[in-house]
C-alpha cells in the first residue's frame, strides 16, 4: 500500500473479527469479562449516554439504535466536549458509554470525570490497553484494532460499531429483552461481517476510478435515513478531513427543511439506501434520490445486491445485511472515496 489509511482500510475485516472473536460462550451467552459490570449494575440502569468526539461520536449514534432497540434503555448520544457544560442530569442509575479509540481523548476524559463526580457509572470502548480514559473507567470493552497511523480514523470506527453492539447485546440478555436465542442469532450475523468486508474491499478498483471523476467538484452532499444517517455525516466528515472540500451529512427527510437548496447542476450526492421495508424507509430513501436527481445532482447509491435504484447515475454494491449492521459495510466505500478524492486532489492522506 503507498499510503497507511488504504493499508488501515484493508485491515478492517480482520480487526471486525478480532474483536468479535471468543465473544459467545457454549451456552449461548456473551462473555465481556472486561466490563465488570454486575448483573446488579446492569438492572439498575435506567438511562445511557454515549459520549464521544469526531468519528468515535458517529459509532455513538450508531450504537444508539441498537441499544435501545434491544435493550429499551433511553440513549442519548453527546459531544464529549460540550457534555459537562450543560450540566447534564446524571445519577447512580445512569450508563456513560464513553468511546474513544486512544483512550487519552482530553475532552472524552473531562467529560467522564465529570460524570463520575456526579455519581454515574462509566463503561470505556478504547483501543488502546492502559490508556487513561479504560483506567478511569468503571468498566472496559477492547476493540482489538490494532494500531492506527493515518490521523483519519476507519478500522478504529468499525470496531467501535460492533463493540456498541456487544454491549447492547450483552445488556440485553441480563436484562432479559432479548433471549440466548436472539443474541446468538445476532452475533452470528455479525460474525458474517468480515466475510462481506472483504468481499466489498476486492471490488474497490471500480469506486477508485469513478471518484477520480468528482475530483474538481467543490461540494458533496451525503443521505440517509436510520443507521444510514450517521454513516452519511461519517462520509461528509472524512471527505473534509482529508480532500478539504464542502461535504455535509443530511438526514434525508430533512432535505426539503432547507438543504435541498444547495442542489445544483452537477452537485455530486451520495445516498446511502436502507435495505429494509420497515417504516417505508426504503421507499422514502427511493423519494429522496428522485427529489435531488429532479434538480441535477448526479447520485452515487451505496446499496446492497439486488435493490433497484431509479435516478442513480451511479450504484456501489455492498452484501445484503440485517439493517442495524449495514453501517459496518456501507461505511468502506465512503472512506475509499474519501481517500481517492484525497489523491486525486494532491492532499496528504496520511496527515492532514
Amino acid at each position: 500500500f503507498d499510503l497507511f489509511m488504504m493499508k488501515e482500510i484493508f485491515e478492517q475485516p480482520k480487526a471486525v473479527a478480532e474483536t468479535l472473536v471468543g465473544r459467545l460462550a457454549q451456552d449461548g451467552k456473551l462473555v465481556l469479562e472486561e466490563m465488570k459490570l454486575s448483573v446488579g449494575d446492569i438492572a439498575n440502569i435506567d438511562k445511557i449516554i454515549f459520549i464521544a468526539c469526531g468519528t468515535a461520536f458517529h459509532s455513538g449514534m450508531i450504537g444508539k439504535y441498537a441499544m435501545e432497540r434491544w435493550t429499551r434503555i433511553p440513549c442519548e448520544v453527546e459531544l464529549a466536549s460540550e457534555f459537562r457544560y450543560r450540566d447534564p442530569i446524571l445519577s447512580n442509575r445512569t450508563l456513560v458509554v464513553a468511546i474513544s479509540q486512544s483512550g487519552e481523548t482530553m475532552d472524552t476524559l473531562m467529560a467522564i470525570r465529570h460524570a463520575k463526580a456526579q455519581g454515574a457509572n462509566v463503561l470505556s470502548i478504547c483501543n488502546t490497553q492502559g490508556a487513561t480514559i479504560p483506567r478511569e473507567a468503571d468498566a472496559v470493552l477492547y476493540t482489538r484494532g490494532g494500531p492506527e497511523i493515518a490521523v483519519a480514523s476507519t478500522k478504529a470506527l468499525l470496531t467501535q460499531i460492533v463493540a456498541t453492539f456487544l454491549i447492547g447485546l450483552h445488556l440485553g440478555e441480563v436484562r432479559g429483552t432479548l433471549n440466548s436465542a436472539q443474541v446468538s442469532e445476532i452475533y452470528n450475523e455479525m460474525l458474517e461481517l468480515p466475510a462481506k468486508l472483504e468481499q466489498i474491499l476486492e471490488t474497490v478498483e471500480p469506486l477508485r476510478e469513478l471518484t477520480r471523476k468528482f475530483a474538481e467538484k467543490n461540494t458533496v452532499l451525503f443521505l440517509g435515513r436510520h443507521v444510514g444517517f450517521p454513516v452519511a455525516l461519517e462520509g461528509a466528515l472524512k471527505l473534509k478531513e482529508l480532500a478539504y472540500i464542502h461535504a455535509e451529512g443530511f438526514a434525508g427527510g430533512e432535505l426539503k427543511h432547507g438543504p435541498i437548496a444547495l442542489i445544483e447542476e452537477g452537485t455530486p450526492v451520495i445516498a446511502i439506501v436502507p435495505n429494509t421495508h420497515e417504516h417505508g424507509l426504503d421507499e422514502r430513501m427511493l423519494s429522496n434520490i428522485q427529489e435531488v436527481r429532479a434538480r441535477g445532482a448526479q447520485v452515487i447509491a451505496i446499496a446492497a445486491e439486488g435493490i433497484d435504484i431509479p435516478g442513480a447515475a451511479h450504484i456501489i454494491r455492498i452484501p445484503a445485511s440485517p439493517q442495524m449492521l449495514q453501517p459496518v459495510l456501507a461505511t468502506v466505500p465512503l472512506q475509499v472515496f474519501a481517500y481517492e478524492m484525497a489523491c486525486a486532489r494532491g492532499t496528504d492522506v496520511d496527515q492532514p
